[in-house]
C-alpha cells in the first residue's frame, strides 16, 4: 500500500540575514524523505543545521530556496503552514520554557482542548500522556514553576504528547533527564510509532539510543546532508561520524580500536550484542596457531 512521505525536501537552502554581514548558511541543497510512520533520527554535531532543518517541518521556518512538503502539502503556502500545528507535535530542546499554565493539568490539556475536545477526552489524554513521561496523577495540580528542571521538562514533552499528532519531532528530549526517565520516554515514542504509526524525528547525540530505538538515521555537517540510511549501516562507518563531529556507539569505536591493533573482526558491529558475537565469531574462527 503506498504512504506518502511524512516530509519531503528538494534542494532545501536556509540562510540566516541573507544579505547582510551576518549571512549564515545553515542548510544547503538537503534532499531528504521521511516516511510516514517511521521513526527517524537526525544527527550532527552542534551547529551542523539540526534544528534549523525540523523546525520546517511544522512551519516556524520557510527554505530559503527548494522546496519542502509535510504530508504531501507545500509549505511554501500560508493556508497549509498554518495547518501544520494539529499535524505535527515540535518538542524544542527546552521545552520547559514552553510551559506557561498555573498547573500540571492545565499544560498538558492546553493543546488538546485547542483541538476542541470534550473535556472528558481531553482529562484521557492528559492522564495518557502524564503516564507515559512516567510521572504520577498527583502531579496535575501543582504549579509547574516549583517543580525541579527534570519534571518540568516531562511535563512539557507531555503537553506535546496529548496533541496526538500524526507526527512528532523531539530535539534532545533526554537532555537533562536521567537516564531512566530519558529510556521511558524513548519507549513511550517507540510505543506510539509501533501501535499508533506515529512518525517519530529525533534529534539527539546519542548514537546507542539511535541503534536502540530508530529505523533510519541521517548525518548532518556543517548544513549539509552526508550520510542517511539504517543505523546499522551508516553508524558503522567511525570515519564518517568523527568527520561529523560525532562520537561513534563504543562498539564501532572499539572495533576500530581492534582494528589499529591488527585484530580484524568478520563484521562491523553496532550494538553491544553485535560486538560480543563478533567476537566469539571471530575468536572460533582463529586457529590456535593464530592466536
Amino acid at each position: 500500500m503506498f504512504c506518502m512521505p511524512f516530509v519531503q525536501t528538494t534542494k532545501l537552502t536556509h540562510i540566516y540575514f541573507k544579505g547582510t554581514p551576518l549571512e549564515t548558511v545553515a542548510l544547503k541543497d538537503i534532499d531528504l524523505e521521511i516516511p510516514e510512520g517511521e521513526f527517524f533520527a537526525l544527527v550532527g554535531a552542534s551547529g551542523s543545521g539540526k534544528s534549523t532543518l525540523v523546525q520546517h517541518f511544522n512551519g516556524l521556518l520557510q527554505p530559503t530556496s527548494g522546496r519542502v512538503s509535510v504530508f504531501g502539502d507545500d509549505i511554501s503556502t500560508r493556508i497549509n503552514r498554518n495547518s501544520l500545528w494539529s499535524k505535527v507535535g515540535l518538542v524544542f530542546q527546552f521545552p520547559e520554557r514552553q510551559i506557561f499554565s498555573s498547573s500540571v493539568y492545565e499544560d498538558i490539556a492546553f493543546g488538546p482542548r485547542n483541538l476542541g475536545l470534550d473535556e472528558n477526552e481531553v482529562k484521557h489524554r492528559v492522564e495518557t500522556a502524564l503516564k507515559d513521561v512516567g510521572l504520577p496523577a498527583g502531579i496535575l495540580q501543582i504549579d509547574p514553576a516549583t517543580l525541579s528542571g527534570g519534571i518540568s521538562r516531562r511535563v512539557a514533552i507531555a503537553g506535546i504528547l496529548a496533541m496526538q499528532t500524526p507526527a512528532l519531532v523531539l530535539d534532545e528530549p533526554g537532555a537533562g533527564l536521567d537516564p531512566q526517565a530519558k529510556k521511558q520516554i524513548l519507549l513511550a515514542l517507540k510505543r506510539l510509532q509501533l501501535e499508533k504509526g506515529t512518525t517519530i524525528v529525533l534529534i539527539t547525540h546519542f548514537l546507542e539510543d539511535v541503534v536502540d530505538f530508530a529505523g533510519l538515521v541521517a548525518v548532518l555537517k556543517k548544513g549539509e546532508l552526508i550520510a542517511s540510511g539504517r543505523p546499522k549501516q551508516v553508524l558503522a562507518q567511525p570515519e564518517l561520524l568523527l568527520g561529523a563531529g560525532l562520537e561513534p556507539p563504543f562498539p564501532v569505536a572499539f572495533t576500530r580500536k581492534l582494528s589499529s591493533k591488527g585484530v580484524r573482526l568478520n563484521s562491523s558491529p553496532v550494538t553491544i550484542d553485535d560486538l560480543a558475537r563478533a567476537i566469539q565469531r571471530t575468536y572460533q574462527n582463529t586457529g590456535p596457531g593464530d592466536r
